[in-house]
């Protein structure tokens, strides 16, 4: 590829949401302005289509100095952040018209909700591509400022309530992620690397063996806990059920979906460090144990829960929990599983939360003991919703079925196959719980009094959700057209 070429592939994912920006400020929401707003994640979503195909047979690509790189691991994530953001901004445009029909919006607001939302995908995508770890400290903070606003979008009491706690306690778990970076630049300047690759990943990790264990173990610790703050971790995870139940539908299917997975991205590349530095003890306690703890709590709120937004939100705190087992796990099998069980959450809670939302535009109320017989009102409606509430509970044909089938086959082959039989009946304790409110929702006959809902928004609303269903389902079918970009993206870090 040339590189003039390799240089758009890598800057116009992070270039294209600032102009589609542009132009929402510039013309305010209107139709044809909003459903522009796909360009954004579609050119993403092409640009990482191109390099999937290039990356795992050439490498890695670099650009400006090495501090754009796009090897395996980016671009996979990177084809999420497109995927479950064309989802997003495709639901987005029925989902304002329906908030602006019942008065909790006006053009200002929709007009700011296109604008930050676009700075959002491209704050994400420069976290995922770059290669400079100060870098994706600057790209995940700008994530959390972007969503402040967002979360408060209708801005009631308990909005602008949980945006306030999402930026403190984000803030704080960032706070430790800068003294973390800090350390490791601290440790690789003493280890005599110079100041402009200090903080450049490959180096680190080229370098590792050089670098001082004591500060390698207290940097990575605090990068653990910061950037696992942002991916929904305990002990920082409090922000998560409350940003998510409060933002709009489309931002909290881009947060839940992508947003944990790009945190989590950080959080390998430390591992990873650490491994090469340290060995693999101590990251993969760290992990392990974070995993376990996250899941309990998890299980234990899902169990009392009667919220549907908020059930959706701890649901993704379970989901993130397997993901940090396969990770302490760290062989291949089990980084292969845990790159799959990212893509196939992403599109699964994109789908539940763009759901949700036209649920609550239906009934007026998140409460689930209010809502019933939701598929005799709304076929299309209950019937997309309960589809991807079965993807998350990982049945087949849907791509989690295979990811934690996976994720289990790697532990109990690993020494920690006691923590993946405690993980495997907290997961069952969960399928329970969200099986038993999901069904009362769907189930039943129509409430007296309540009308039909006239579905009437057809091709705007259930093409893009009934899309993020089929591309789910199709992962666990096959993996073939990725296996060769999955199988590189495993190998950076398993062993």
């Amino acid at each position: 590829m040339p590189p003039d070429a390799s240089a758009l592939l890598l800057t116009l994912p992070i270039a294209t949401p600032a102009a589609v920006a542009a132009g929402y400020a510039a013309t305010g929401w209107r139709p044809a302005t909003a459903w522009a707003g796909l360009l954004s994640p579609a050119a993403i979503l092409a640009c990482a289509a191109v390099l999937a195909t290039d990356v795992p047979g050439h490498g890695p690509r670099s650009e400006y100095g090495g501090l754009l790189r796009a090897d395996a691991l980016a671009v996979w994530i990177l084809l999420g952040v497109g995927a479950v953001g064309a989802l997003a901004c495709a639901a987005a445009p029925a989902y304002l018209a329906a908030e602006r029909a019942g008065g909790h919006a006006d053009e200002g607001s929709a007009q700011r909700f296109g604008a930050l939302v676009h700075l959002f995908l491209a704050a994400m995508a420069l976290a995922t591509l770059t290669a400079n770890l100060g870098v994706l400290w600057v790209a995940v903070e700008a994530t959390t400022i972007v969503t402040a606003f967002l979360v408060g979008h209708r801005r009631t009491r308990a909005g602008v309530e949980a945006a306030w706690k999402y930026v403190v306690i984000c803030s704080a778990g960032i706070a430790l992620a800068f003294l973390g970076t800090v350390l490791v630049y601290y440790a690789a300047r003493h280890a005599g690397i110079s100041e402009a690759k200090a903080l450049d990943w490959p180096t680190l990790l080229a370098h590792a063996d050089r670098l001082d264990q004591r500060t390698v173990r207290l940097g990575t610790a605090l990068a653990l806990l910061g950037f696992g703050a942002k991916a929904g971790l305990v002990p920082l995870h409090a922000w998560l059920p409350d940003a998510h139940s409060q933002a709009p539908a489309p931002v909290s299917a881009l947060m839940s979906g992508v947003l944990l997975a790009v945190a989590f991205t950080a959080v390998l590349r430390y591992k990873l460090i650490a491994d090469a530095a340290l060995g693999p003890h101590f990251a993969r306690s760290m992990l392990l144990w974070t995993a376990l703890i996250t899941l309990a709590l998890a299980t234990a709120l899902l169990l009392g829960q009667r919220d549907y937004k908020r059930l959706l939100a701890y649901s993704s705190m379970e989901h993130m929990s397997l993901i940090a087992l396969a990770a302490a796990v760290g062989s291949r099998p089990a980084l292969s599983a845990l790159l799959l069980h990212m893509a196939g959450h992403g599109l699964a809670k994109g789908v539940a939360f763009c759901s949700s939302g036209h649920i609550l535009h239906l009934t007026r109320t998140t409460r689930i003991g209010r809502v019933r017989g939701l598929l005799a009102r709304a076929p299309a409606l209950g019937g997309t919703f309960g589809l991807a509430v079965l993807a998350l509970l990982a049945l087949p044909p849907f791509s989690l079925f295979a990811s934690e089938l996976a994720i289990a086959r790697a532990g109990f082959a690993s020494p920690l196959g006691w923590a993946t039989t405690v993980a495997l009946a907290l997961v069952l304790a969960s399928f329970a719980a969200i099986t038993a409110r999901t069904a009362r929702m769907l189930l039943g006959p129509r409430p007296a009094g309540a009308a039909a809902a006239p579905e009437r928004a057809g091709f705007a609303v259930w093409v893009p959700l009934a899309g993020g269903l089929a591309v789910c389902a199709a992962l666990g079918v096959t993996i073939h057209p990725l296996n060769e970009l999955l199988t590189a993206a495993a190998q950076i870090g398993g062993h």
